[in-house]
């Protein structure tokens, strides 16, 4: 298995848009509510990654890229706030099927600038080495990251050391 940061990443982001999919498809209130508990697990443990490693080295290893550092913040900011409100719902609500739709739509658009429009110059500036050491940091990170936004989560922290 590679520790390519870019590559563990997108393998989340795979991950992720697969079970986006199965929302999709999926009819019954019951199974909705199985998927998107993957989703906010998933989103919860990727966002940690990024949060903590990924966006901060980046942020200081590739200065040209803060503006899109700081937008993907807020990003995972706005992902983190309806997953936290999702965790809280039954699938069964009337606004359920409408906030993961949302949360679905927000995060697929967040991919797709990461992986179209910064990760290409991450690649090409940090190169191979600097990539592998920053993956192995994020598997290392993986092991302890929250599963659930009703856990302690270091995104109030990760933003307000951006903003210091």
């Amino acid at each position: 298995m590679s520790t390519d940061a870019i590559v563990l990443l997108r393998d989340d982001h795979k991950a992720i848009r697969k079970l986006f999919r199965e929302f999709g498809k999926t009819g019954s209130e019951a199974a909705k509510g199985r998927v998107v508990d993957k989703i906010i697990e998933a989103l919860t443990v990727h966002t940690y990654l990024e949060n903590e490693c990924m966006y901060p080295e980046v942020r200081k290893l590739v200065p040209e890229l803060e503006e899109d550092i700081l937008q993907s913040f807020e990003e995972h900011h706005v992902a983190d706030l309806l997953a936290a409100e999702l965790a809280t719902m039954k699938p069964e609500d009337e606004h359920f099927t409408a906030k993961a739709t949302v949360l679905i739509e927000n995060v697929d658009h967040h991919i797709d600038e990461e992986e179209n429009e910064w990760f290409p110059t991450v690649r090409e500036r940090l190169g191979r080495k600097q990539l592998q050491e920053l993956g192995a940091r994020m598997q290392e990170l993986r092991k302890k990251a929250p599963t659930s936004p009703a856990q302690p989560s270091a995104l109030k922290k990760a933003v307000d050391a951006v903003l210091a």
